[in-house]
């Protein structure tokens, strides 16, 4: 191999002495143009080779890359409908809690106004009996008092009518007794009715 590439390297510094001698910098002769055809061909199938190595797997990389970026954008948008959609569902619950709210506060409302009315009425019926029952002991009261004032009037009378039966008496006498007998009975007896 080193004389290979030893006589290639002479071979080569000869056609470039041959060259300088007829005064061009390269000789283009059928060497140079096979050698240029090979080297080019070694190049388009080591870029072949390459792509088949290299291009392809990257490529699929890129396509797998891009096609989980698509599904992930594709899931995002499912997931942005779905919470929107849950939103939506949260804000008619939300509503339909404040409507029950209000009812239930309603009925509240109404069950104290019943409560209320009730309670008002029982303290009426309750004034009414107390109001009532003073009412019977006032007149229960009144009807002893005229009682006691009758047989206060009844003693009076019959003192006086003893005291009548005792001795004769004239209108002066008589004037004279009753303001007597008023007096040892007491002015109370006859203010209260």
């Amino acid at each position: 191999m080193a004389g290979i590439g030893i006589n290639t390297f002479i071979s080569g510094s000869a056609m470039l002495l041959a060259a300088e001698e007829e005064g061009r910098i390269f000789g283009l002769d059928a060497q140079l143009l096979f050698d240029v055809c090979v080297q080019g061909l070694a190049v388009f199938l080591l870029f072949i080779f390459l792509s088949y190595i290299l291009i392809n797997p990257v490529r699929k990389v890129l396509e797998d890359r891009q096609n989980k970026i698509q599904q992930d954008i594709q899931s995002a948008e499912n997931d942005k409908a779905e919470a929107a959609k849950l939103k939506a569902d949260y804000d008619a619950r939300i509503k339909q809690a404040d409507t029950e709210a209000g009812e239930i506060l309603d009925a509240a409302r109404k069950k104290a106004v019943k409560n209320e009315e009730k309670i008002v009425a029982e303290a009426r019926e309750e004034a009414g009996r107390i109001i009532s029952t003073a009412n019977r002991e006032a007149e229960l009261e009144k009807s002893r008092v005229k009682d006691e004032v009758k047989q206060e009037i009844i003693g009076v009378a019959t003192v006086m009518a003893g005291k009548l039966v005792a001795g004769e008496m004239d209108e002066k006498k008589q004037q004279a007794l009753i303001d007597e007998t008023l007096q040892e009975m007491g002015e109370d007896t006859w203010l209260n009715k």
